[in-house]
């Protein structure tokens, strides 16, 4: 490594230019910014792993300025439609629901598990999800290994933010003990575990130190913790404050499950930054939604596949977790059709995890038939994303100077939604993962 950086500064010194990478896009038909017309017969001029520009027509490498030691590649994408590289806001990358979850829950180590996340990450990049936020993984440093691995290059995925362990109450929707043996749950015990309001701040400052991009924590019960505890609230709201403060204090985002209106709302109340699901929102949910500028992530896909569990003669949900399926599944295409409609900020996410890695892309025909029009699905999984993530200044559109996340599809998304579930071309930072 010395050696390389002698001969590295002895270029510069030089004079010595440094070749570069470029990409060229031919679009058929571009949408660089949903929301916006798409144009035809563009090209998307990329350098290295940024956008440098767009231009009409079918450019070739003598008009991007490339020099004679770059290297220009093409990639004809005249007869498909490009986009910005999706982000799915809630997913969870080093797990996936099965009937043997509950024993890999003490079979699975944080190696285990962040192997298997490298498998996930790959399908769902190859999906076409450029940027995935993981809501909550089980073991220790796992999810953060997969993140630095995609990081540095060593594993092929999705550019993620984590935020490790779920902050909940004590046998709470979180806690994930529930049903095991004293002992076996004292093993499992989670840090992000809390009661009281400095325990809770304890809990946020730990998944800070731990590597945490923002927090994120249970307001009400779930449907798929092992216990009748029902939908409602399970923070009280000084907990819950103690928990905005700690994690805003240090610089970090909060998103919150929540099902029932009253934990939806107190958590609002409180000031947490978004909302995981939503299920039973009232319009005062809608009026805090909008007075404190809170985006909703409402997995629309999780809860369709909760429902084909429950109502599966076979099903390997436990008698709580399909009592609480088949109640709360077919209440979410209503809530995010009276969210869209009172003007709510919806950004995409699936609860992937619960459903299959490499589906994500199931929920933009779901976000359709609640209500969002073809181009606004995808303006939820670009656009309002990355805004979601503050992030909006480097990805979620395509436009010079941002990354070079790209997919593209052989057909147009914006006459057949469902065209987005197979996505055709692949790419990240500038790199091809898929092409047709």
């Amino acid at each position: 490594m010395k050696y390389l950086s002698l001969i590295a500064c002895t270029s510069a010194l030089l004079g010595i230019a440094h070749a570069d990478d470029y990409s060229i896009i031919h679009a058929g038909r571009l949408l660089a910014v949903p929301g916006e017309p798409a144009l035809n017969e563009q090209s998307v001029v990329i350098k290295n792993d940024k956008i440098t520009a767009i231009q009409s027509g079918y450019v070739d490498a003598t008009a991007i300025g490339a020099s004679a030691d770059d290297t220009v590649s093409t990639h004809d994408l005249t007869d498909y439609f490009v986009m910005p590289g999706f982000i799915d806001s809630h997913v969870h990358i080093t797990g996936e629901n099965n009937p043997k979850g509950r024993l890999q829950a003490v079979e699975m180590s944080d190696a285990d598990r962040a192997i298997a996340g490298a498998g996930y990450a790959r399908k769902t990049l190859e999906a076409g999800f450029t940027t995935v936020r993981d809501v909550g993984a089980r073991g220790g440093d796992a999810i953060f290994a997969l993140r630095d691995g995609i990081n540095r290059g060593d594993i092929v995925g999705p550019r993620i933010f984590a935020s490790g362990k779920t902050i909940s109450v004590t046998g709470g929707h979180g806690d994930g003990t529930q049903g095991y043996r004293n002992d076996v749950a004292d093993i499992l015990h989670s840090s992000g575990v809390c009661d009281g309001v400095g325990d809770c701040r304890r809990a946020v400052r730990e998944q800070v130190r731990n590597g945490a991009d923002h927090i994120k924590l249970t307001a009400t019960a779930g449907v798929l913790s092992n216990t009748a505890a029902g939908l409602e609230q399970q923070f009280f709201e000084d907990e819950l404050k103690a928990i905005m403060d700690a994690s805003h204090m240090m610089g970090r985002k909060v998103t919150a499950h929540a099902h029932g209106v009253n934990g939806i709302n107190a958590a609002l109340r409180a000031g947490v930054d978004s909302i995981e699901h939503g299920t039973y929102l009232d319009n005062e949910s809608i009026r805090l939604f909008k007075r404190n500028n809170a985006y909703l992530v409402p997995t629309l896909l999780a809860g369709a596949t909760v429902v084909e569990w429950a109502n599966d003669p076979d099903t390997f949900l436990l008698p709580p977790q399909r009592d609480k399926a088949l109640k709360v599944g077919h209440l979410m295409h209503d809530m995010a059709r009276r969210a869209h409609d009172g003007g709510v900020m919806i950004a995409f996410g699936t609860d992937t995890g619960v459903s299959k890695h490499g589906d994500n892309g199931r929920e933009f025909a779901l976000l359709v038939k609640a209500g969002m029009t073809p181009m606004e699905a995808i303006r939820s999984a670009t656009v309002v994303a990355a805004r979601h993530l503050g992030h909006d200044d480097q990805f979620g559109s395509i436009e010079p100077g941002k990354l070079a996340d790209i997919v593209a599809v052989d057909g147009d998304p914006l006459a057949d939604i469902t065209e987005l579930e197979d996505v055709d071309f692949v790419m990240k930072e500038g790199v091809a993962h898929k092409t047709p």
